[in-house]
């Protein structure tokens, strides 16, 4: 049986290598640990940033841009802060190269008096601004956000799950009070669930992180997390309640209304390309990338029959009228989005190309389509294993008619596939430490595994820390408390004290 790939998710590692570089998604730097995004890869991520951009500028927010260098004294600023990112961070102490001994070399001479980080994220140099902007009351809220690229160094990376840089947008926000900090919180949140879900076609679960995986300097984290086709977790976005504690740390303040100083509570949220990442395999199948159409650079991929003979003009010039009635169609609220590839390359390479690359419909046109008024095409989210039985015909003026409403049934099968694997593989049986260790056994790589989600008692401080170092054991983690819980029942699994919620535990990415 022909397959677009050579390698099966059975072993996911090694497939999920595969479709980034056989779907021409992005390939590895010649600077370790970083990655070049090709064309078809930075294509879905500007359809991310594109509709995420509007939601949050929807909600409020302007764009802005802040430097990629952050002098290290704002970094001492906040303690916690820089514990938590201190190993990620890439340093800059020289201003100059020079040529000594007839080699390139850093110039001793050109050394900078303060250090300057590469920016891990923003949290201290947007405070610094914060500090200066806002006077009064008035002033407030201060609603912002930027399109990035990060650093931070990671030892053990992996194509757009975890790269030493990466493309992000990240929000900062100063409020008068924390009830307006925390509902701005949980309302950018709601934004990424509903983005994961309905543009990414990626079901997730919203809540709140346990203490030990808050933000470094947060007071509360919030995370979306998402199920791959392997039973991991994705942590896809992340919201940071981050209290006062930036705010006194970098001297944000203004003017109540009654004329006292007061110190803003802050916030920031963010996602990264690593969604591209959750993308892949969440919809991915053994012969490649499934995209969705609401991402997908081309939702609709024409491939000419062509055989070097007379009828390929009426070939080509039909496939051109198709190009142009479908571009004039309007699918998921934007113009469809339709190629038509002439490459001089065999059609049967051209097709399992578009396979691999997960392109949404793929349209093949040969003489006799030509010729009778006919497409021919498949539906990505329905072709397994090459299987050409799954070939659909329709009349050119049906296919166009139809475009539309097929692409919109795509990205409904996609979230719908996804959403059933997420539910039935979350386990809610389980009622102690010993019943989480049978579940999930303490080899990762044994057969799939889901979630559990488990009675929890909210545990802090060195409780907290002897849990984590247990679930460490079995390679495991907390998740989040999903949002929305009904009244608790049972016993914690980890510390027998009454529950007060129930926590989401899992491997993860």
């Amino acid at each position: 049986m022909q397959r677009a790939l050579s390698v099966t998710r059975a072993d996911f590692p090694e497939w999920y290598q595969a479709v980034v570089r056989d779907a021409d998604m992005a390939e590895n730097s010649p600077v370790r640990g970083a990655m070049i995004i090709k064309p078809w890869g930075y294509g879905v991520w500007e359809l991310i940033q594109k509709d995420l951009d509007r939601r949050i500028k929807d909600t409020g927010h302007d764009n802005c841009y802040f430097p990629l260098f952050i002098p290290m004294s704002f970094i001492a600023k906040e303690a916690g802060h820089v514990e938590g990112f201190a190993k990620e961070m890439a340093v800059v102490t020289h201003h100059r190269l020079k040529m000594i001994d007839g080699k390139l070399a850093v110039d001793p001479d050109a050394k900078l008096e303060e250090p300057l980080i590469i920016r891990p994220t923003s949290e201290t140099i947007i405070g610094e601004a914060f500090s200066r902007w806002i006077k009064s009351h008035r002033d407030l809220p201060m609603l912002i956000n930027q399109w990035a690229n990060v650093v931070r160094w990671e030892m053990r990376t992996r194509l757009f799950l975890r790269t030493s840089e990466f493309l992000w947008q990240e929000g900062h926000t100063a409020h008068a009070d924390e009830a307006g900090a925390r509902e701005e919180t949980l309302k950018m949140l709601e934004v990424y669930r509903d983005f994961a879900e309905n543009t990414l076609a990626m079901p997730v679960v919203a809540g709140e992180k346990p203490e030990n995986e808050r933000f470094p300097g947060a007071v509360a984290t919030y995370s979306i997390e998402a199920m791959m086709q392997d039973g991991k977790a994705l942590q896809a976005g992340t919201s940071h309640y981050l209290g006062q504690n930036f705010a006194h740390a970098q001297e944000i303040r203004f003017q109540d209304a009654d004329g006292g100083l007061q110190y803003c509570h802050t916030t920031s949220w963010g996602v990264s390309t690593r969604l591209i990442g959750g993308v892949i395999m969440t919809h991915g199948d053994d012969d490649g990338l499934r995209l969705p159409p609401a991402i997908a650079p081309r939702q609709i991929v024409i491939v000419p029959m062509l055989r070097d003979k007379p009828e390929d003009a009426q070939v080509l010039a039909y496939c051109e009228t198709l190009v142009k009635r479908l571009a004039a169609q309007t699918a998921l609220g934007e113009r469809v989005r339709v190629l038509m590839d002439t490459k001089q390359i065999r059609s049967g390479e051209k097709r399992w190309n578009w396979v691999r690359r997960g392109c949404p419909i793929i349209v093949e046109i040969g003489p006799r389509d030509a010729a009778g008024g006919q497409v021919s095409f498949m539906r990505r989210d329905d072709l397994r294993d090459g299987d050409r039985t799954k070939t659909i015909n329709m009349t050119l003026d049906e296919f166009v008619g139809r475009a539309p409403e097929i692409l919109a049934e795509i990205q409904s099968s996609l979230y719908a596939e996804a959403k059933a694997r997420m539910d039935a593989n979350i386990e809610d049986g389980i009622t102690d430490f010993g019943g989480l260790k049978e579940f999930f056994g303490a080899d990762e790589t044994a057969a799939f595994k889901g979630w559990a989600r488990v009675p929890w008692s909210r545990p802090t401080g060195a409780a907290l820390d002897d849990i984590d170092a247990r679930l460490k054991t079995m390679k495991l983690t907390l998740r989040n408390a999903p949002m929305g819980q009904g009244a608790p029942s049972g016993k914690c699994v980890f510390t027998g004290a009454d529950a007060v919620e129930t926590v989401l535990v899992g491997r993860s990415y």
